[in-house]
């Protein structure tokens, strides 16, 4: 009895341990994000910037897709801002959007988020940033590179991530 239940809390500090570090290296040291603020919190400004994320999201896939390296990705998102800033221009414009709007590439900041059980900390990160507005709504963002969320919108299904440990921890719980 004893060794089981000591093997049982070797199991639990393995799992906490493991976990804890899976959790700070979701993101890569090296790594570009991307992220979206909209003007406010209203409803249109929300639709507006959920339609540029999915623009950027589509035309930073086809950018990125076959990139091989942080330095060249960190070169084709440069070499394409104007195209980039293009591209949001005229999705804004067919949405009679007048706000105005800012593009831009370098180090920006980002608050602290949780999300799926998982705190990012705020911190200054290289990122392309698209401003909608005042950039007063609730941001959107994700990692460009490497692509985790390109995959993410080009296969559009989620995965889900289980652990064989937690699941037999669960059932004798």
């Amino acid at each position: 009895m004893k060794k089981t239940m000591v093997l049982f809390i070797l199991i639990i500090l393995f799992y906490v341990i493991i976990g804890h570090v899976s959790a700070e290296k979701l993101i890569p040291d090296e790594a570009i994000r991307l992220r979206v603020i909209p003007n406010s919190n209203d409803t249109y400004d929300q639709e507006v910037k959920i339609k540029v994320r999915d623009m950027i999201q589509e035309e930073m896939y086809d950018l990125l897709k076959d990139t091989k390296g942080i330095e060249e990705a960190r070169e084709r998102i440069v070499l394409n801002l104007p195209k980039i800033e293009d591209e949001v221009n005229s999705l804004l414009k067919n949405e009679n959007y007048n706000l105005g709007y800012n593009v831009s590439f370098g180090s920006h900041y980002f608050p602290e988020k949780q999300y799926k059980g998982v705190t990012y900390d705020a911190g200054m990160y290289e990122s392309l940033l698209i401003t909608l507005g005042k950039g007063e709504g609730n941001n959107w963002w994700c990692v460009l590179f490497p692509p985790l969320c390109l995959i993410e919108a080009e296969e559009s299904t989620e995965v889900e991530y289980k652990s064989f440990i937690a699941e037999m921890i669960e059932k004798f719980m």
